[in-house]
């Protein structure tokens, strides 16, 4: 399918189980910054579960089923091209049902055999991009135009960009990516530099922005995941940042769960606030905290904002 598609303003919208959880502050940031840029949003009509890594790890081919739903849902009944998932696992599970389903015949016969059953037609590869929010700013605005919009600049603010693990990997489920110039890079993400950078941002060097935070883990071993989130936020600090930037709502969950549990399991005291890449993008848009989402976080970031003069 032609990347063009990814410029038309009117995408279907998938956001998935834990933005209307854990992570609601990046599903109420993510549509004002829609709308406050003129961009639509239409939400994907009865949408399920992605198969996120529950379903995954016991039955693949049922997770594939699952996003192929969603994505029939959006081609089929809705008549998009271009379904837009700001969560990384969505937005993961949904590119690699994707792939399975061009690569892997058994893949097919399990979403046609269910979807017969189901009752609605089976996803055929290819019917819709499957875009991340990052995507969906960085094509369908641009650096050039964000920049004209910023009513309140991020100047003065050093942001360390965190991309996590499942946006760039494994990279043969990303073919639009590592294409050169304008898109994006799967061992050097950049959509979030360049997006923030155009709202005035500080960009600081940071090594670990695709490091994984051990999501996967926080249940079943809580202490590795600390550990691995005190790595990334330490490095964060040690390079500068004020702010990690996120896209993930479980990084974002992880990071700001496990930085109080740093402190309370380990003595390990970080600063750096942790506020979703939309909720900054929104700040200076003109937009308050509040309709940005910003009281919903768990790190306070309300005296920084201030202090920025962002509110």
């Amino acid at each position: 399918m032609s990347q063009t598609v990814w410029t038309k303003n009117k995408v279907a919208y998938y956001p998935g189980c834990a933005l209307e959880g854990t992570g609601h502050a990046y599903n109420t940031s993510t549509k004002a910054v829609g709308k406050k840029l003129g961009l639509e949003l239409e939400e994907v009509k009865n949408w399920n579960c992605c198969g996120a890594m529950e379903v995954k790890n016991v039955d693949p081919k049922l997770q594939t089923y699952l996003s192929s739903r969603v994505m029939s849902i959006a081609a089929n009944e809705m008549g998009h091209e271009v379904v837009m998932a700001p969560c990384n696992g969505c937005y993961h599970n949904l590119k690699k049902a994707d792939y399975d389903l061009e690569h892997d015949a058994g893949s097919r016969e399990v979403v046609e055999r269910l979807s017969r059953k189901a009752g609605h037609a089976a996803y055929q590869p290819g019917q819709v991009e499957t875009i991340h929010a990052l995507d969906w700013i960085k094509n369908a605005i641009g650096e050039e135009g964000l920049a004209q919009r910023v009513r309140n600049s991020l100047k003065g603010v050093k942001v360390a960009n965190y991309y996590g693990c499942m946006y760039t990997r494994p990279r043969h489920i990303f073919p639009e990516k590592d294409k050169g110039p304008g898109t994006e890079s799967t061992s050097k993400p950049h959509f979030m530099d360049d997006l923030l950078g155009a709202a005035g941002a500080e960009n600081v060097d940071f090594a670990l922005k695709t490091a994984c935070c051990g999501g996967a883990h926080a249940l079943s071993d809580s202490d590795t995941s600390t550990k691995l989130v005190l790595n990334i936020i330490q490095a964060a600090e040690a390079a500068g940042a004020e702010v990690i930037a996120t896209e993930c709502p479980t990084c974002h969950t992880g990071l700001e769960m496990h930085q109080i549990r740093g402190e309370t399991r380990f003595g390990v005291k970080t600063k750096v606030k942790i506020i979703y890449f939309t909720q900054l993008l929104g700040l200076a848009l003109g937009l308050s905290p509040r309709k940005v989402g910003l009281h919903e976080n768990v790190s306070d970031s309300m005296a920084f904002v201030k202090e920025k003069q962002l509110a």
